[in-house]
């Protein structure tokens, strides 16, 4: 069942569909559906959403910034840039736990933060 008035689809652009496809196959998991080649549909497990062939913007130009959970950073860290990530902040501690901020080869920007003092 839907959550009403709750976010239920989130749309990225990315400069390679495809490329953005393989790494959050490889790195996260996320299931995919293509729908012709500028349009992949994913599926994280708990929301919905896609990539689409377009310019990304980063978070320093004013793009929101989409924060994953992982119990522990530094294997994902690892895992982000072997499939091709750049790590644009690497982790750091803020009030309630840690995190850091990749671009994924697309050129999205997202952050992953644990609550979790150790990896």
């Amino acid at each position: 069942m839907k959550r009403e008035r709750g976010i239920d689809y989130v749309e990225f652009a990315s400069s390679d569909p495809a490329a953005s496809r393989r790494f959050f196959e490889q790195v996260f998991g996320w299931r995919f559906e293509d729908y012709g080649p500028d349009y992949t549909a994913f599926d994280d497990g708990q929301l919905q959403g896609g990539f689409f062939r377009g310019t990304p913007v980063t978070s320093i130009a004013g793009a929101p910034l989409v924060v994953l959970y992982a119990a522990q950073l530094a294997p994902l860290q690892a895992a982000v840039q072997t499939h091709g990530g750049e790590v644009v902040k690497p982790v750091f501690v803020f009030p309630g736990g840690r995190r850091f901020q990749f671009i994924e080869p697309g050129g999205n920007e997202l952050a992953v933060w644990s609550d979790s003092d150790s990896d």
